[in-house]
C-alpha cells in the first residue's frame, strides 16, 4: 500500500509575483479597474500565449528540418498566433 509522503497542509508558494503584476498593469493602463484576481487572469493569459508560441515555433522548426528553434521560426509563429487572437 502506497502512502503519500507530502504534507497535505503544506502551504503552496505563489508562482506569480502579484505585486509586480499589479504595479506593471497600473503603469501601462492606469484607467483600468481590475477585479480582485484580475492580475492572475492576465498572467495566465500571458502564459498560455507563450505556450502556444513555443509549440508553433517548434512546429515551424520541424517543418524546416531544423533541430533548433531560431528567431525566424518564432517571428513567423507570432505573426500567425497574433492574427488568430485578434479575430
Amino acid at each position: 500500500m502506497a502512502f503519500l509522503t507530502s504534507n497535505p497542509q503544506k502551504k503552496i508558494k505563489r508562482k506569480a509575483p502579484r505585486g509586480f503584476l499589479k504595479r506593471s498593469l497600473k503603469r501601462q493602463k492606469p484607467h483600468l479597474r481590475l477585479e480582485t484576481n484580475g492580475d492572475l487572469l492576465v498572467h495566465l493569459n500571458c502564459l498560455l500565449f507563450i505556450r502556444r508560441l513555443a509549440e508553433a515555433s517548434r512546429i515551424n522548426a520541424c517543418e524546416n528540418k531544423c533541430g533548433i528553434i531560431k528567431k525566424e521560426h518564432v517571428l513567423a509563429a507570432a505573426k500567425v498566433i497574433l492574427k488568430k487572437s485578434r479575430g
